[in-house]
C-alpha cells in the first residue's frame, strides 16, 4: 500500500464561521438542495455527524458514481477543522483502500475565509495514482465549493 498526498486551498468572501456551518455542519442538508443535478442525497447509516459516524452519499442521477460511503474522523467547530475519510464506493475504483480528507478554515486578511484541504489517498497493491486523476476530482470539489459560496452570496441572511 502507498500513500500519496495532495494540498489545495481555496480563498472566500465568506467568514470562516459561517462558512463551516454551511459546508459542514449543514452541509448534508444544504449541498444535495444548491448542488441536486450532482448530490441526491446523504444520510446517516450511524451516528449524527460526530467522530465515528457513517454516512452515505448517494450522486444524483446521470452522475460518474453512484454513492461513497463517508466515516467522520474528527470535528473541531471552534478551531474549524474536519477530517473525514472515503472508505466505500465507486469512486475508489477498486483501487483506493481509502481516501482521508482534512479540512481547515481560517480568517483571511479581508474578513473571508481560506480553505485548506490535505488529502491522502491510500492505494491497494502496487497501484500507482495519477495527479491528473486527483486534480479532477479536485476541480469538482471546488465547483461544490463554489456553489455554496454563490449561494451564501445571494443569501447573506441564510447563515
Amino acid at each position: 500500500m502507498g500513500v500519496f498526498t495532495y494540498e489545495s486551498e481555496i480563498v472566500t468572501a465568506i467568514p470562516p464561521a459561517k462558512m463551516f456551518k454551511a459546508c459542514i455542519l449543514d452541509g448534508d442538508t444544504l449541498i444535495p438542495k444548491i448542488v441536486p443535478q450532482v448530490f441526491k442525497s446523504v444520510e446517516y447509516l450511524e451516528g449524527n455527524g460526530e467522530p465515528g459516524s457513517i454516512r452515505k452519499v448517494t450522486f444524483a442521477q446521470g452522475s460518474q458514481f453512484k454513492y461513497m460511503k463517508q466515516k467522520v474522523e474528527a470535528i473541531d467547530k471552534k478551531n474549524f477543522v474536519y477530517i473525514y475519510s472515503m472508505v466505500e464506493g465507486d469512486a475508489l475504483m477498486n483501487k483506493l483502500e481509502k481516501i482521508t480528507y482534512e479540512t481547515k478554515l481560517e480568517a483571511s486578511p479581508n474578513g473571508g475565509s481560506v480553505c485548506r484541504t490535505t488529502s491522502k489517498y491510500y492505494t491497494i497493491s502496487d497501484f500507482e495514482l495519477k495527479e491528473e486523476g486527483i486534480k479532477a476530482g479536485k476541480y469538482k470539489a471546488l465547483g461544490t465549493f463554489k456553489a455554496i459560496e454563490a449561494y451564501m452570496l445571494e443569501n447573506p441572511n441564510a447563515y
